[in-house]
């Protein structure tokens, strides 16, 4: 699995880092596997020949050629990971995969002798590190972009080949992870995550519970974030950034902005507008519990293009959920929203109506403006709403499946887990429910042109814990 990591403007610091002993001491005989050039010696097995400071001025040789203007941040910076149950591979093959890799990404395409000089450095079994610089010997500037994309697109060549654990599509709808420099960051400054999942989580919520554009960039700023907002030539809205108090970069000179679109792929400002309703049921909490069943029913019913819908919603209905639960299930119940978060995001489609949109909209209004006393009500009441929620998430869970977003199941399924495990926590005996006039499994409609698929049944009862239960992985 490919991965873009910190770059930057000093290729000898990152050196110095990726064949030193790491943060934790975590690196383990740091080595060449391969380079732009065939037998350059390594600064760590052959110190005489090669010192890392030789090793920067070979790569950094021809940006420092260049003629023209030179890149603000010329170094480059990729991992290539594969799965921890995978097989060791040896530094052969990864020289192989290297070669592959900046092949794809268009740092040295296969017989181009002018290309970017780049290194591949393995200091762990189960991954490396390629570096290049953006200035290619004939002084001209390589074209990159697409490059991750590429490289995902060889990543599975070498799964198929090796058989090694294919890896989710590069659909957009993981999770953005911070790169390295981000969560060093964040342990510089002692603070238990990077800005990046800090701002995530705010503008999720945000995001979640907003009612139009102006309500969702006033929840921004009642919590305390930092919000730039960008109009277009006729002054229109169109685009915003945001930034957490305290973190900047240049020495202290200005913010580290984040748009909406570079923390989560459906926090851009457009999307963000998709998931606004304005017209929605009173928020009667009583009623709550009841539509997310009915939603959870709809949703198992629906064909492909309104379950996009569905899911958007219920991922809103979580987060909502997680903010107003109380303390005893307030942690699982977060990360049961976090988890399914990809479950939220569905491949290839950017409708998000759904017949089942309308209810897990109004059930997060209810949860969301009901007093704090009225939202407690009680072990019972808590167990009664984790109980509908589960059903919700089975219900996306079947929907996904019958799409064949395996990513999204796998995400969906975990979200079910620690819900049921919230509700465990609760103490109180499952709640007598009303009988139902409607049959209590369904079928859920598969994808009509990915061949049918068999979906589980969708019960109102939470399943039975795995006593093993594992991450959702998503790659």
């Amino acid at each position: 699995m490919p991965k873009k990591a910190e770059s930057g403007e000093s290729t000898a610091d990152l050196l110095a880092y990726l064949f030193g002993p790491g943060n934790h001491d975590e690196h383990t005989d740091p080595h060449l596997v391969a380079a732009w050039t065939p037998d350059l010696p390594c600064p760590a097995r052959t110190p005489g020949r090669m010192t890392l400071a030789d090793l920067a001025l070979l790569l950094d040789a021809p940006v420092d050629a260049l003629r023209g203007p030179k890149p603000a941040e010329h170094v480059w910076h990729v991992s290539v990971r594969n799965e921890p149950d995978d097989r060791v591979l040896s530094d052969a093959e990864w020289a192989t995969v290297a070669a592959e890799m900046v092949a794809a990404a268009g740092i040295a395409p296969h017989g181009d002798a002018q290309a970017c000089r780049w290194v591949a450095v393995r200091h762990a079994d189960d991954h490396i590190h390629l570096v290049a610089t953006l200035a290619r010997q004939d002084g001209r500037h390589p074209r990159i972009r697409g490059d991750i994309p590429n490289m995902h697109a060889a990543a599975r060549a070498f799964e198929t080949a090796w058989d090694l654990t294919p890896m989710s599509p590069l659909d957009r709808t993981a999770r953005r992870a911070p790169v390295t420099g981000e969560r060093e960051k964040a342990v510089r400054r002692g603070l238990t995550e990077s800005a990046r999942e800090s701002l995530q989580r705010t503008v999720r919520e945000a995001a979640a519970r907003a009612t139009n554009t102006t309500d969702f960039l006033t929840r921004l700023r009642d919590a305390g974030l930092r919000v730039r907002e960008h109009h277009d030539e006729n002054g229109v809205l169109d685009g915003y950034a945001v930034a957490l108090p305290g973190d900047r970069a240049d020495r202290g000179t200005r913010p580290v902005w984040f748009s909406g679109r570079t923390l989560a792929y459906d926090l851009s400002l457009p999307r963000v507008r998709e998931r606004f309703q304005p017209v929605v049921a009173p928020a009667d909490l009583a009623l709550a519990h009841t539509r997310i069943r009915e939603a959870a029913h709809l949703l198992a019913r629906t064909g492909r293009a309104e379950g996009a819908g569905d899911v958007a919603a219920l991922g809103d209905l979580l987060v909502v959920a997680a903010a107003t639960s109380p303390t005893v299930v307030c942690e699982k119940v977060r990360a049961a929203a976090a988890a399914f978060e990809q479950a939220s995001r569905t491949p290839g489609t950017r409708t998000l109506h759904g017949t089942a949109r309308a209810h897990f909209k109004a059930s997060a209004r209810a949860l969301d403006h009901a007093p704090r006393a009225a939202r407690g009500g009680g072990a019972p009441a808590v167990l009664t709403l984790l109980i509908a929620l589960v059903e919700a998430v089975e219900a996306a869970t079947a929907w996904h499946r019958a799409q064949h977003h395996d990513a999204q199941t796998r995400a969906a399924a975990q979200a079910a887990t620690l819900l049921h495990e919230a509700a465990t926590l609760t103490g109180a005996p499952p709640p007598t429910r009303p009988s139902r006039a409607a049959p209590r499994t369904v079928r859920v409609t598969p994808a009509p042109t990915r061949g049918p698929a068999t979906a589980p049944p969708v019960t109102g009862v939470p399943p039975r814990p795995n006593p093993h239960p594992g991450p959702g992985r998503s790659r």
